[in-house]
Order: structure tokens, then C-alpha cells, then sequence
């Protein structure tokens, strides 16, 4: 290559950062979607803040009807700012260990969430491991295994709930075994075919220097299919989270985020309900980034991340 080529390829401005790139765009969908929530917020809180303001008797003016409408005490549709100051309230305000205190029920589904995802994750790794190694097994088992995630997780939840409580199995376990029902899935697919993507050359080069069956399984095998098993896993644990909410609501408990948009439902406490679902949002990324950090940990030691 000569001087002058170099000279050229080193005058190229350099790329710049994806994140970088992709600020401006978020900043712009974030502002219509504040603007968006703003003008619907005006519009369903409306008629509440027409009948509220009507009741004093003295003229008002539009600055008062949207004040009214922003600063209701049980909107209709909570503004950001609202929101905000209600996770602000309930998890600064309170001690951890209060029931009142928004993190004592962020750690109650957490620990349900966390139980269930790994009780789940065993069991989808170890068929995986069965159905990628019998072909009996991946003819009778794998149909059921795709046909269990066809039913709804509301109408398992309640019936799971009732039948393992008529057995004497009640408190964190029925819970934990809804979130292993739904995060156990994307694991054993995830495994399947990650342990099906090992390279076939290098697997007959082992077996030319006459490696066994379980050296191929630790030494190709199961490092091959860490990616795909790493993504079915954060996958698992997101749907986990969903799954210990959708199991506190039968139960009828007092804690966790399920029993926080239940008793907010019951009583009308909009405000509630939302705080909850950004902490149930919040948890979920949070699993989902734990996760995606032992990946990064784990590949980066194995030479496999990209």
C-alpha cells in the first residue's frame, strides 16, 4: 500500500460510538411519548377535573382546569411527574422491611422470580440435554414442551395454585413453580439448539484422537451452545418476573408487586398500580442486565464474546 493510500485512509473520520448515534433518536421517541401521555392525561382526567373544580363555584380558567387535571389524587391516567413522585414517596420515605415501602415488594417478587427462574432453568437444561441426546425423548417430550407454553399462564396460575395448596404446598413453592413453568421453555430451546451448533469438523477431529462421548459434551458441546443458552436465560428471567406477578394475584398475599396492583385495583389508587408496574419493569431489567453480565464474564473467559 502506498504513502498516499495510507494518508486517505487515515484522514477518514472515524465512526462514530453507536450509543452516540442512537441518543438522538431515543431523546426524539421520548419526547413524543411525554407529549403523547401529557395531552392524554388531559383528556381522561378531564371530566374529573371539570366536576372538581364546578363544586367550588367560583369561575375557573384553563390554567386551573389543567393544574386540577395534573394534580389529581386518583387520576385516571397518572402524568410522569406524578408517577415519579410516588416511587420517589414510597421507596425513600420508608424503611425497606416496611410493607408500605415500594423495594419490600420488589424483594418479595424478586426472591419468588429468582426461585422460580432457577428451579425452571435446571429442569429446561437437563432436557435439553435429554432431547438433544435421545431421540425418544425429543419425539414424546419436545410437543408437549411446545404445547405447554399454548396455554395461558392466567389460567394455570389459579388452578396450580389451588391444587398444590391441596397438598400442602403453599408460600413461596406454587409460586416459584409458575415462574419455573414459564422461564424453563426458552431455556431448553435456547439449549437445544445451541448444543446442536457445535462444529462438526472440530467434533471428528476430537473423535479421531478417540475423545469420549462426555469429553465432547464439556469440551464442544456445552461451550458451543453457551450463547444461544445465555440468551434463552434472559429470556427465562424476564418472563419469570412476569410469572411470580401473575402468581401473587391468586394467592391473595399482602406482598409482592401481584398483591400491590391488586389492592390498588380494588381501591382505585391509579397511582399505586403504576408505581408498581415501573418496579415490576425496573426488576425485570435489572434480572435481565444480571444476567447479561455473567454472559459477558463468561464468554469473554471462553473467547466467545462478539
Amino acid at each position: 500500500m502506498t504513502t498516499s493510500a495510507l494518508s486517505r485512509i487515515d484522514a477518514r473520520p472515524l465512526p462514530r460510538s453507536g450509543h452516540n448515534t442512537h441518543i438522538m433518536p431515543v431523546a426524539i421517541v421520548g419526547a413524543v411519548i411525554l407529549i403523547v401521555w401529557y395531552g392524554l392525561a388531559l383528556v381522561l382526567n378531564g371530566p374529573q377535573a371539570t366536576a372538581r373544580l364546578a363544586q367550588t363555584g367560583a369561575a375557573w380558567s384553563f390554567d386551573d382546569f389543567v393544574r386540577q387535571a395534573f394534580t389529581a389524587s386518583r387520576p385516571l391516567l397518572p402524568t410522569p411527574d406524578q408517577i415519579v413522585g410516588e416511587l420517589v414517596r414510597t421507596v425513600l420515605f420508608y424503611a425497606p422491611t416496611d410493607p408500605h415501602s415500594l423495594l419490600y415488594h420488589c424483594g418479595v417478587t424478586a426472591g419468588t422470580a429468582i426461585s422460580g427462574f432457577v428451579l425452571g432453568s435446571v429442569f429446561g437444561a437437563i432436557l435439553a440435554i435429554g432431547i438433544v441426546h435421545s431421540r425418544v425423548l425429543e419425539a414424546s417430550v419436545m410437543p408437549w414442551v411446545v404445547a405447554s407454553q399454548t396455554v395461558p399462564i392466567l389460567a394455570i396460575a389459579p388452578m396450580a395454585v389451588v391444587i398444590l395448596g391441596n397438598i400442602g404446598l403453599t408460600g413461596l413453592l406454587p409460586k416459584a413453580i409458575i415462574c419455573a413453568y414459564l422461564s424453563f421453555f426458552p431455556v431448553t430451546i435456547g439449549m437445544v439448539k445451541g448444543l446442536r451448533s457445535s462444529d462438526p469438523l472440530v467434533a471428528e477431529l476430537l473423535k479421531t484422537y478417540h475423545a469420549s462421548g462426555q469429553q465432547l459434551f464439556w469440551k464442544l458441546k456445552l461451550p458451543s451452545s453457551l450463547p444461544m443458552l445465555f440468551t434463552g436465560l434472559k429470556i427465562g428471567v424476564a418472563v419469570s418476573t412476569i410469572g411470580a406477578i401473575v402468581a401473587e394475584l391468586p394467592t391473595g398475599g399482602t406482598a409482592g408487586l401481584g398483591a400491590r396492583l391488586l389492592t390498588g385495583s380494588y381501591y382505585g389508587q391509579t397511582l399505586q398500580i403504576w408505581g408498581a408496574l415501573v418496579a415490576a419493569a425496573v426488576l425485570s431489567l435489572a434480572l435481565v442486565y444480571t444476567i447479561a453480565a455473567i454472559e459477558r464474564l463468561l464468554l469473554g473467559r471462553t473467547g466467545q464474546l462478539r
